[in-house]
């Protein structure tokens, strides 16, 4: 008996080794030519860099860090010698890195993860865009010229990032990273004075990190630019609404797309009960959510029940494949505007609307799928 308790604690305890080993990540590696060169393991945190720890380098230069996994993707560098290697992780994963000094920075290789692949993708674009200025600055031209030679390099280096590493995945670390990037001594997506660009990357960003890592500190630094950003670069407008129809205006409108292109208004389904649900399909858990709205529409719409879906994803044509086989409306909204317009600061959230064309409750209200079905059985009747 005593042997077994004996046993049994043993394996408890090497079990919650393994469990605590688990949860950690991995860096190794070598580096060339930095004998007796102390090599820096450091966090990249919101308030600045952190060191993490720290080795001095032997002949072979070989090194090995471990650290607890982040609750999302998070940054790391490698530093030594005034040359850093950037590193982006979102799991257990064991990153290689080998390289030589002193072009440690631009030569380095990276084995077992495609975050940090992209971020030396990344970093090397950036450095180039850099020296292709570097180079048009040493030819004198006059300083219009110059101006805007730049601005064309730089809008089209935006574009490419854009299309290449941030609506391609915006739930990929690599897309948080480059939206931080500088260029000249500047952010190349500006976090205070955001063009509509920048809103639309720095949204599409926010909008699947809000869904895929809402714990994370990045997430609430995300949305809050987003939303920032959104509200700046909008001017007031004052409308005048005729006194007659003020008691007719119970919501807020929305004029969106449709997967044909047609412009679908939300005012336009007063007479029915609307499931307004705002979304993005990209969220892993969006096929199992559109599988549960499908078993109410089915149910209910054949008594009036409409849903008017507004989707936040940023690939055009994923949204397109993904919704084509959806019964109600389905409209995508690229500024993310709407958002503002209902408050949306979650994903997913919906509203109920009466037949009279009110709002009458938000997912907030509601606890569970039973009581939204309730909700509607008592608004259909």
């Amino acid at each position: 008996m005593k042997k077994s308790i004996i046993v049994a604690a043993s394996f408890l305890l090497a079990l919650a080794a393994c469990e605590e080993r688990g949860e950690q990540f991995h860096v190794k590696g070598e580096i060339g030519q930095a004998a007796d060169k102390v090599l820096y393991f450091e966090e990249a945190a919101l308030d600045g860099i952190k060191v993490l720890d720290s080795v001095k380098l032997d002949k072979q230069g070989r090194f090995s860090f471990s650290h607890k996994r982040p609750d999302g993707p998070d940054f790391y560098r490698l530093r030594v010698d005034g040359q850093v290697v950037n590193l982006g992780i979102d799991s257990t994963e064991t990153v290689t890195i080998k390289g030589s000094l002193p072009s440690l920075a631009t030569a380095y290789t990276v084995e077992g993860s495609v975050e940090c692949e992209k971020i030396k993708e990344l970093s090397s674009k950036q450095m180039a865009l850099q020296e292709q200025i570097r180079l048009l600055a040493s030819r004198q031209l006059p300083i219009g010229d110059f101006r805007d030679s730049v601005d064309r390099m730089v809008s089209a280096y935006k574009q490419q990032i854009c299309r290449d590493y941030i609506y391609s995945n915006p739930r990929a670390g690599y897309a948080y990273y480059a939206l931080f990037q500088r260029i000249n001594g500047g952010q190349l997506f500006s976090t205070e004075g955001l063009t509509r660009e920048d809103v639309r990357a720095f949204g599409a960003v926010a909008t699947s990190w809000d869904m895929c890592y809402p714990h994370s500190l990045r997430t609430v630094n995300l949305h809050n630019i987003a939303m920032r950003g959104m509200k700046n670069s909008r001017k007031p407008t004052v409308t005048t609404i005729p006194e007659e129809l003020i008691h007719e205006v119970t919501l807020l409108d929305l004029a969106l797309p449709d997967l044909r292109g047609a412009t679908r208004r939300l005012t336009d389904l007063k007479g029915k009960v609307v499931l307004l649900d705002f979304t993005t399909y990209q969220n892993q858990a969006s096929p199992a959510r559109n599988i549960a709205l499908r078993e109410l529409y089915d149910k209910y719409a054949t008594r009036g029940l409409e849903i008017y879906q507004v989707s936040f994803d940023a690939d055009e044509h994923f949204w397109k494949t993904s919704a084509d086989n959806l019964p109600w409306i389905c409209v995508r909204d690229a500024s993310g505007s709407s958002a503002q317009t209902y408050r949306v600061s979650a994903l997913p959230t919906y509203f109920l609307i009466d037949r009279g064309n009110a709002l009458y409750k938000r997912s907030s209200d509601i606890k569970d799928a039973d009581q939204l079905e309730a909700e509607i059985e008592k608004l259909l009747r």
